[in-house]
């Protein structure tokens, strides 16, 4: 049995896509999951499973067959989240401050070199093949360039962690 870290993208943001922490922990353990953990409302679920292959495709499946809406989900073991953590670009301070949008699959390398070329005065991003790591000087609420700006420019989905949702998740699954 191996522990994956379940990434909702896009649920409980301003009441579209609702889904509480309690059913969504009995929606995993009704899909044969164990040890399920949720953690804060953006839809973070740590679980155990004898299985490896299709997590996400089963979990989105539930998902719309429970609930009648679509939900991107990224499945990660502990340790491909360690390494997007440890790969994170920024200082000590800043990367306290920064936000992590994990991608589901890699963007091309045109696609890449085409977004560097944005940038704001307010925010700094780096961009690898699994993750964007990005700084918002004035905070996430009054980013110019967020998840939906990257997965428009990259043609990638993504969905956005903060620094201590990153380090909590790696904990829960750690133990």
């Amino acid at each position: 049995m191996k522990k994956y870290i379940a990434l909702l993208r896009g649920i409980n943001v301003g009441g579209h896509k609702k889904i509480l922490m309690a059913d969504l922990k009995l929606l995993f353990e009704s899909l044969g999951f164990s040890e399920v953990q949720t953690y804060i409302q953006s839809g973070n679920v740590v679980f155990t499973s004898k299985e490896e292959n299709n997590l996400e495709n089963k979990i989105t499946e539930a998902i719309d067959s429970k609930y009648g809406f679509f939900v991107p989900i990224l499945v990660k073991k502990a340790s491909e989240m360690a390494k997007i953590l440890s790969k994170c670009p920024f200082s000590e301070e800043k990367r306290e401050k920064s936000y992590f949008i994990l991608l589901k699959a890699s963007p091309s390398k045109k696609d890449i070199e085409l977004t560097t070329h944005f940038s704001h005065i307010n925010e700094e991003f780096y961009i690898l093949e699994d993750c964007i790591y990005i700084y918002y000087r004035e905070g996430a609420g009054k980013a110019k360039m967020g998840n939906n700006f990257f997965e428009k420019k990259l043609k990638v989905i993504g969905t956005a962690r903060n620094y201590r949702t990153m380090v909590k998740l790696l904990e829960m699954v750690s133990n």
